[in-house]
């Protein structure tokens, strides 16, 4: 299915997208897909922006800009939901519900274009990539995004996550952390492991640097502040009796303000070399890799999107999920045109399953989350859900 045209049902769309996952700025299949989808409903389309970002514009009549997001690509993980439609791509999966964000906006760009006589503006659909990497908004912002379609007066998105199906909801301000990966390489001088004498030993360096970045969060962040400091991988040497030159290191770092995020990668940087030095070590290498924002979402604008789900879908439908620790990019689109933000958590966990498992106190094990190779939001009412929300939330900003 490399094309799609209205005759396809959105379950269709979303099992065809979930069997073919694709990694950041490979979404060529996905790409196609929107594409087509966007012309059949009577959008504009521009394709390859950012590599592989498509975007639909839908002009009609008079009246604000209404930008909706989805991003496309996947993540290097082996399926193991046992789904009759799972990946078939090796080692490649929708572990993060992309493939539900882009089948809900293709669903409301759909449902927009068929009931224009409910509403006057401009619909822009953002199809984007490489999110996973933090880097597809800025490639779409640094290849002319705003030069080649209206800019917005708000952004709007969704992320779908492991709350109940049917219910949706946005955190106010600061609602997504920052999150920067760094690579470190302790540099020592290898030799024989029966000679330590005779080495400088970057494993045992590298080791003293884990347990001392450990104190950043614990001994140099105020308690009522949120951070997070992950080593994620330690890697070093080849053979039990041989000292390596080298060891690497790889961090991630979460937290909800500039000034704590600064704080951190200061005390890491002083830490790594204060470490080396005090071993008389080489200078290490201390390498920024992907770095997301801080989603911040705009106060008034929220208020006034979740009383518009309020009004839909009533109140117990609605929730503040608070701040999420994961990490986002879809803020860049906002902040390049001066716009506020909405960007909301759609469930899509089966709603019994997860308020049983919610009583028995066992979410964190019953519950597969994002990133888990057994992440598998229900189909429905996940998308019908979607699918609604962005149209509710769009008409909530254009002019009826």
């Amino acid at each position: 299915m490399t094309r799609q045209n209205r005759s396809v049902t959105l379950d269709e769309l979303y099992r065809d997208l979930h069997s073919h996952p694709e990694l950041s700025f490979e979404e060529i299949r996905t790409a196609a897909i929107a594409a087509a989808e966007l012309r059949a409903a009577g959008f504009d389309v521009l394709e390859g922006i950012g590599t592989t970002g498509v975007v639909g514009v839908l002009r009609n009549g008079n009246g604000p800009t209404v930008l909706l997001r989805a991003d496309m690509d996947a993540l290097p993980v082996l399926e193991e939901t046992g789904l009759p439609y799972a990946s078939t791509t090796s080692g490649v999966m929708h572990a993060c519900g992309h493939d539900v964000h882009v089948a809900c906006l293709i669903g409301a760009s759909r449902e927009l274009a068929a009931t224009r006589a409910d509403w006057s503006g401009t619909v822009v659909a953002v199809f984007q990539p490489a999110e996973e990497v933090g880097r597809g908004a800025q490639a779409m912002l640094d290849d002319g995004l705003y030069e080649r379609v209206p800019m917005p007066d708000v952004v709007l998105g969704q992320h779908v996550g492991p709350a109940p199906a049917g219910m949706v909801g946005a955190h106010p301000g600061a609602a997504f952390a920052s999150a920067d990966s760094i690579d470190i390489t302790v540099r020592g001088r290898g030799g024989h492991g029966s000679r330590p004498e005779t080495t400088i030993d970057a494993i045992v360096i590298a080791s003293a640097i884990v347990g001392r970045l450990q104190t950043i969060v614990s001994r140099e962040i105020a308690p009522q502040e949120t951070a997070v400091l992950t080593v994620g991988r330690m890697n070093a040497g080849t053979k039990n009796n041989i000292i390596p030159d080298s060891a690497e290191l790889g961090l991630t770092i979460r937290s909800y303000h500039e000034k704590v995020r600064g704080h951190i990668l200061a005390a890491i940087e002083r830490m790594v070399r204060a470490e080396s030095a005090a071993s008389g070590a080489p200078d290490p290498a201390i390498v920024p890799a992907e770095s997301f924002p801080v989603t911040v979402n705009d106060s008034v604008a929220t208020e006034r999107t979740m009383a518009a789900f309020r009004s839909a879908f009533g109140e117990e439908a609605v929730l503040d999920p608070g701040q999420v620790s994961g990490s986002e990019d879809v803020g860049l689109l906002a902040t390049a045109a001066n716009a506020p933000l909405v960007y909301w958590i759609l469930g899509g966990a089966h709603p019994e399953t997860y308020f049983t498992a919610a009583n028995a106190g066992t979410i964190e094990r019953d519950i597969p989350s994002n990133h888990s190779a057994h992440f598998a939001p229900e189909m429905q009412p996940t998308l019908i859900r979607g699918v609604a929300a962005l149209v509710i939330a769009t008409r909530e900003w254009l002019r009826s």
